[in-house]
């Protein structure tokens, strides 16, 4: 069964805080679905159907119906990292089209920047060969990819620094974002170095806040005086570790992609905008070939000469800053993704950076490691009115 056309988006909602010492979890869940709901038009007794990842607080998905009041008949806890909100976008226009639910309500929220990090979780299967050596995100994945991707193609650090450059042109018209000035190549590459080859500047913030998805049915979109996004396609699939023998050159978008633009029945030359997962500048660039946008290996040459710049580059991505300097919400960046592509195609993000005539976008989020094993999830999204 096809989802294409069967479900709408048809609120969005981006908490603009991003540090939020005094607010729980669970209120910061709950002030995006108000957001998000107040958005569309919609209230929380109109929701019948609930999605969160593990970010959210107590039992999850129960924990958090029960807080906000929901008395919903389809709820939804998968869990891909950063991929989730865009999995939970494809599983709730699934649920609306098999009739189970017909306004589905999406939140993420976490506090990563003003909360301590709990101990490390011992329970998965992989804990006893990785996580016992204390591995960073950056020293166990993204710094192994990157230096891979180099060794492979020639890829350079001057080549991932345009990523951020670009994220940061957009960043300054973004009066919430985290960091909203303007960098140079130069800059990112003198600012200290993390984790070889990846320098501070080509890591992702870390924020709190959080965001949310109101998606509906045909039907509901139509009752609503507020624009809404059609879900046009959408793909999803884990990448594994391969028992140790990875591939450090791809991700699961290879997978993901090819599925979500069969179903929605484009090609690539017809994304007018991409919300493109930005944990650190590799991946960003790692996600340009396998979504299909060049080939493999030519990534680090397709982002130069502004090419991700709003709003004339080849292909214009995270016009709010993205992940790199706008917010990464739980450290999961997959909702902003989505948030930002319903404002280009509403046409309502900033006039300084808004694609003309967008029409149709890609999002797409990664969770997990670059170095281990990771979940891609991508969508494919369409004017209401095209």
């Amino acid at each position: 069964m096809s989802i294409n056309g069967k479900a709408f988006i048809a609120g969005a909602f981006e908490h603009p805080g991003r540090e939020l010492p005094d607010r729980s979890v669970a209120q910061i869940h709950t002030e995006v679905a108000l957001g998000a709901l107040s958005d569309a038009g919609l209230s929380f007794d109109d929701v019948d159907g609930y999605f969160c990842a593990n970010d959210a607080p107590g039992n999850g998905v129960l924990s958090m119906a029960e807080y906000m009041g929901l008395r919903v008949s389809y709820m939804d806890s998968t869990d891909s990292g950063g991929a989730s909100p865009l999995c939970h976008v494809g599983h709730a226009a699934a649920a609306i089209a098999a009739g189970k639910c017909s306004v589905a309500l999406i939140t993420l929220a976490g506090k990563p920047r003003t909360s301590r990090a709990g101990p490390v979780d011992m329970t998965p299967p992989e804990a006893s060969f990785e996580q016992v050596f204390g591995p960073s995100l950056n020293a166990s994945g993204y710094a192994l990819a990157a230096r891979r991707h180099m060794f492979e193609y020639g890829t350079t650090s001057a080549q991932l620094a345009e990523v951020k450059v670009a994220a940061s042109i957009h960043a300054q018209y973004n009066p919430n974002a985290f960091l909203p000035k303007v960098l140079t190549v130069e800059e990112v590459l003198d600012s200290p170095l993390v984790c070889d080859p990846l320098h501070r500047d080509d890591c992702c913030v870390i924020t709190d806040g959080g965001g949310a998805l109101v998606v509906v049915s045909p039907e509901v979109a139509r009752s609503l005086s507020r624009q809404s996004v059609k879900i046009l396609g959408h793909g999803e699939s884990p990448k594994h570790a391969d028992g140790g023998r990875i591939d450090l050159t791809y991700t699961g978008a290879v997978y993901s992609a090819p599925k979500a633009f069969e179903e929605a029945g484009v090609s690539r030359d017809d994304i007018d905008y991409a919300s493109i997962y930005d944990s650190f500048t590799i991946t960003v660039i790692q996600e340009i070939e396998d979504l299909g946008f060049c080939e493999k290996g030519e990534g680090g040459r397709f982002v130069l000469d502004g090419a991700l710049v709003a709003p004339y580059g080849r292909l214009p991505f995270n016009t709010d800053g993205g992940g790199l300097c706008n917010n990464h919400p739980m450290n999961r960046g997959g909702m902003t993704k989505v948030i930002e592509a319903v404002r280009q195609l509403r046409h309502e993000a900033h006039a300084k950076v808004q694609v003309p005539d967008c029409a149709i976008a890609l999002a797409h989020g990664n969770g997990g490691n670059l170095g281990t094993r990771s979940g891609a999830a991508t969508l494919i999204l369409g004017r209401q009115d095209s």
